[in-house]
């Protein structure tokens, strides 16, 4: 389980985050920002077929937010204050 209580997030599809794709701020070693603009947004966590290499959510890779993909998606969260 991960600092927000969620497990077995990698490996099923390619999740889509709201960051850009590009340079992380290295100041910011927890929960960086990504750039502020591109071509790109990050994906994260690789899915049914992608390698094991890419089965990392700290492996960013990037797509162009148009282009539409069985092998990518986004996992809705809801945040319970």
């Amino acid at each position: 389980m991960n600092a927000w209580g969620l497990r077995d997030i990698p490996g099923n599809i390619w999740e889509w985050c709201r960051d850009w794709y590009g340079p992380y701020n290295e100041k910011e070693l927890i929960d960086p920002v990504g750039s502020s603009g591109g071509s790109g947004r990050v994906i994260r966590g690789g899915s049914w077929g992608s390698g094991p290499a890419s089965e990392r959510s700290a492996g960013p890779a990037s797509n162009p937010p148009a282009e539409k993909s069985a092998w990518r998606g986004f996992r809705v969260v809801l945040s319970i204050l």
